[in-house]
């Protein structure tokens, strides 16, 4: 790999890091266990339309390790990496189907990949489909979050190409 490009994954990941230390400040906006904003999702759903599987992977895998280092909750570490992964693999299938006007829609259904993926781990964990008693609202607010998320990753992703000149 070269060394821009390491540089520029390098950056994202900080970034995203950074998004996602500074929203574990901000209070939970609704009772509901796991409802959250998700905004660094707003640079892997970027880079899943600009990088190779491979590099988004390891901005995401890096993200997710570091994040829960440094936000002291090493034992969630399961939980985000089962929807990192689960909302990874699906976002890069459906790239291939989705273009660039609509990856606000990539960005709903990864979301959705993404509760789902922590509640199969949560029900995994607990060996209970209790844990899942919350799925439902998790979809809802995840599509609500996902469409907010993807907008935004649009908006950047534009930009970078047209300043670039690759629009």
């Amino acid at each position: 790999m070269k060394a821009k490009k390491l540089a520029e994954l390098a950056m994202l990941t900080a970034v995203a890091l950074i998004i996602f230390i500074v929203e574990l400040q901000f209070p939970n906006l609704t009772p509901i266990q796991g409802v959250k904003l998700g905004l660094a999702n707003i640079i892997t759903v970027y880079a899943v339309y600009k990088y190779t599987a491979k590099e988004v992977f390891l901005i995401v895998a890096t993200r997710v390790i570091l994040g829960a280092l440094f936000s002291s909750h090493i034992s969630v570490i399961l939980y985000s990496m089962a929807g990192a992964m689960t909302c990874l693999a699906g976002m890069l299938l459906l790239k291939r189907v989705i273009p660039l006007k609509y990856l606000w829609l990539c960005s709903i259904l990864g979301a959705v990949l993404h509760n789902t993926g922590q509640t199969v781990m949560a029900v995994i964990l607990m060996r209970s489909v209790a844990a899942a008693a919350n799925y439902p609202i998790l979809i809802v607010t995840g599509c609500i979050a996902g469409l907010f998320t993807g907008i935004c990753a649009q908006t950047v992703l534009k930009r970078d190409l047209r300043n670039t000149g690759k629009s």
